[in-house]
């Protein structure tokens, strides 16, 4: 147990406080699942336009890689509904047994949907049972993101919430990165014959190995300060009703679930747009409409690239909100969508130079997002309902806006030819998060709702002593 009998802060409130290592294996117990699950889910998308596409979707023409990135929607019809179960079950038995729930289901269904036959073994079996797993994929991500958003919330220290938060979203892209990566290599190093007849399930087989050690990490973590003081007060909380849960935040909360789901928007179609419809959009849309496409390894390096600047940024930009507050860094990525939105979209037009550029401009609009988001998301909702109000903002704005967002604008543009359907879709989500910005309540350094003010041993001033140096009373933390 890291929680004591804590000091007073400033304001007379007694402060809670937390061992410095229990914080970074609370991080590392986030990030690294973090990490397996998103490269579960990521994986899909790097090998959809060049790969998946021609294993199950092998007679649908121009049409193929629109199939194939509706599997890859159908995921986030699911969503909504992982985050009812498993949001408002977070907040009644706590927070790391869920999580460590929805890192098996997500690499259960990974491992299978890379065992899966081809179109050309089963037929039209094969792209049922892809939707299935993607189904599945999409039930597990309803409740991780959103409870490794609140554990990680809840364990860290008010004034580096920021910091601790966009290592979260570190553990993400490098899911991305390791996703990205895995199936370039494999792209690269087989030929087409072995790339179609097995090669392309290799990268979903690595979602075991990486499964284990994220569930592994969470086993051993007891649960968030926030979660036990709010146990400890009122442990009937444990057996809340979900119909209770869901009625105190549709009265009490719903200018959060508006503003918090306007921000998901924004984020996530940057999101989404950048790492699942610009693989596609470079190695096929271009060349189907009579632009000069890309190769799929170019492709992905210039994926990895611009990811593995993200990641040397992540976390300063985390650290800077601590400073600065959430809302400027937001506000700038959110205005930056606006501004750059189309012109980041004419430079993938432009060979490889331009492809570059495009993808930094659209990267350093995400990574505003990336790095601010986890820690201003969770200070919305109060340690009842957080675990619950979160899963079901995210996942109902995700599902109807952002995970949406490439199977509708590859079919916006096979039915009309205009090649510019991703920047319009950024420049409205750009617009979204400046509305939504300018309602958001800064809270940067402040105690999250619902629970007691929290440090960290390490930010605790040394015991007072008497001028002969002894203590004059037990350290504390």
């Amino acid at each position: 147990m890291t929680e004591h009998a804590q000091p007073r802060g400033r304001s007379g409130a007694f402060r809670a406080i937390e061992g410095e290592h229990t914080l970074r294996r609370a991080t590392a117990a986030a990030a690294v699942g973090n990490v397996a699950e998103w490269y579960d889910f990521g994986i899909y998308s790097y090998l959809a336009g060049a790969v998946l596409s021609r294993v199950f979707f092998p007679e649908a023409g121009p049409w193929a890689a629109v199939y194939t990135l509706g599997a890859f929607a159908a995921a986030f019809l699911m969503r909504p509904l992982g985050g009812l179960v498993f949001g408002p079950l977070g907040d009644r038995i706590g927070r790391t047994r869920v999580l460590s729930v929805t890192v098996v289901l997500m690499a259960g269904a990974t491992v299978l949907l890379g065992l899966i036959p081809s179109y050309g073994a089963i037929g039209a079996a094969a792209p049922v049972l892809v939707l299935v797993m993607r189904m599945l994929q999409g039930f597990s991500a309803g409740g991780e993101y959103t409870g490794a958003l609140t554990m990680i919330a809840e364990y860290a220290p008010d004034r580096r919430r920021g910091l601790f938060g966009s290592w979260l979203e570190f553990g993400t892209l490098t899911g991305y990165t390791l996703g990205a990566g895995v199936s370039a290599t494999v792209i690269a190093l087989l030929d087409d014959a072995d790339l179609f007849a097995w090669g392309w399930r290799l990268p979903f087989m690595l979602a075991l190995p990486l499964g284990v050690v994220g569930i592994y990490l969470r086993l051993r973590l007891e649960d968030t300060p926030a979660f036990r003081q709010l146990m400890e007060r009122s442990p009937a909380l444990a057996t809340m009703p979900l119909r209770r849960a869901l009625q105190i935040l549709r009265v009490r909360y719903r200018r959060a679930m508006l503003v918090a789901g306007g921000i998901v928007v924004a984020w996530n179609i940057t999101n989404y747009v950048l790492t699942n419809y610009i693989p596609t959009y470079l190695t096929s849309t271009l060349a189907e409409h009579g632009e000069t496409g890309t190769a799929t390894a170019t492709s992905t390096a210039l994926q990895v690239i611009v990811m593995l600047v993200m990641l040397a940024v992540v976390t300063s930009l985390g650290r800077l909100s601590d400073r600065v507050g959430r809302r400027p860094i937001l506000l700038t990525g959110s205005v930056a969508l606006v501004v750059v939105g189309l012109p980041a979209v004419w430079l993938l037009r432009q060979g490889f130079l331009g492809q570059l550029g495009g993808l930094f401009l659209l990267g350093a609009c995400l990574v505003c997002f990336a790095a601010v988001a986890p820690s201003t998301l969770p200070a919305m909702f109060p340690t009842l309902v957080r675990y619950g109000g979160l899963a079901l903002t995210f996942n109902v704005a995700v599902s109807l806006f952002a995970g949406t967002a490439p199977t509708v604008i590859a079919a916006a543009t096979t039915a009309t030819g205009n090649l510019d359907w991703p920047g319009y879709y950024l420049v409205a989500a750009g617009v979204i998060g400046v509305l939504s910005v300018a309602l958001l309540p800064e809270t940067a350094g402040r105690p999250l709702a619902g629970a007691a003010p929290l440090t960290s041993s390490a930010e605790l001033p040394p015991p007072a002593t008497s001028p002969d140096g002894v203590p004059l009373e037990p350290p504390r933390g």
